[in-house]
């Protein structure tokens, strides 16, 4: 028996139900993969739950405002997927008249997808014979063929692809891919995999030489730079000053005042002239990206006057709620909302 064939059997009795299995929707099928990049399948169900009934449609998508597309993604973070998903929709919407590509190299065109979220999509939605090769399929097929060599070589990576391809069925090409990634989430997991429950180990040259749990071989990551940032919470009564970031990190999200830390003083500096309180402690926040974490100390600073401030804004505590924010400023929204609701307390609503 094909190992696609045995591998379809296994998963048709064990696959993982999810909210986006079983549809055909290509909407739903591209909105699901771009949610599932980097971050984890449990993970996006509530979100994708959340999205699909904001926005139902590719055509509601498209014509929605950014700053509601960031705020329904608030908390999956990578919002360069959200605003890709964004331009993509409009692509869909006004330039292809609403439908989608039902190709590999058609879907690649549309921004913030990739490969392998290509094949994804192509393969579930269209039922094109195309290897989604993620993480999971690379480690399935690394073991399966016993490929020792650094699979981020990308003539490996290419060797890979083509040894996937060649097992693709020409039907069922979704489930076959679906299949593969539910094998290496569930059995034919990364470090110590679960051999004796895998349904296709009499196909795996990596299970009869018993090196398995050494494969696939990777470069050895750099440890993740840190950067250490004073975060300014900065009221006049019962407002608090938000800036939008214009970087390319959680671009157009919402965020306090950042300084790096040791400049506080710089920053202070810049404050228009007026009384306002020396910054106070109030704890510390830490945030981990792919390669970056940023370790944040929270200050709060009140000050007499509003100013103006570019890209910001100042906002009371409902506002602040409905802006579009990462969740790695999460700590110092938790002292920012404490404030918020000890100026109310003190002193009322403004009108």
């Amino acid at each position: 028996m094909p190992l696609h064939q045995t591998l379809l059997e296994w998963y048709d009795q064990s696959k993982r139900e999810f909210v986006f299995r079983g549809v055909r929707d290509p909407y739903k099928i591209w909105l699901s993969e771009i949610m599932l990049q980097q971050t984890r399948t449990e993970t996006v169900v509530p979100y994708f739950e959340r999205f699909t009934a904001l926005f139902p449609t590719v055509e509601a998508l498209a014509l929605a405002e950014e700053e509601e597309v960031l705020r329904a993604w608030q908390g999956l973070g990578y919002y360069s997927r959200a605003r890709n998903l964004h331009a993509a929709a409009k692509t869909v919407w006004f330039d292809l008249h609403g439908q989608f590509p039902q190709t590999v190299e058609g879907l690649l065109s549309l921004p913030g997808v990739g490969p392998y979220t290509a094949a994804a999509i192509a393969s579930i939605a269209f039922d094109v014979p195309a290897p989604a090769m993620d993480g999971n399929l690379t480690r399935v097929f690394s073991r399966i063929h016993g490929v020792r060599e650094n699979v981020e070589i990308p003539s490996v990576r290419r060797r890979l692809h083509e040894i996937a391809q060649s097992e693709m069925p020409l039907k069922r090409a979704g489930d076959f891919n679906q299949a593969l990634m539910d094998l290496g989430a569930t059995v034919c997991t990364p470090g110590t995999p679960d051999c004796d429950r895998c349904p296709v180990q009499q196909y795996c040259a990596a299970y009869a030489d018993g090196d398995a749990d050494m494969l696939p071989v990777k470069s050895v990551k750099k440890a993740p730079q840190e950067e250490q940032y004073a975060v300014l919470l900065i009221t006049c009564k019962n407002r608090i000053l938000m800036v939008q970031r214009k970087e390319n990190l959680l671009k157009n999200m919402w965020v306090f005042p950042m300084t790096e830390t040791g400049n506080e003083k710089s920053f202070l500096s810049r404050l228009p002239e007026g009384r306002y309180t020396a910054p106070r402690y109030l704890g510390d926040g830490k945030h981990v990206f792919t390669h970056l974490i940023w370790q944040m100390k929270i200050y709060h600073i009140e000050i007499e006057a509003e100013f103006p401030c570019a890209h910001g804004q100042w906002v009371t505590d409902a506002e602040m709620d409905a802006l579009p924010k990462p969740t790695a400023i999460r700590a110092a929204l938790l002292h920012a909302n404490q404030l918020m609701q000890d100026s109310q307390i003190k002193g009322g609503t403004n009108a």
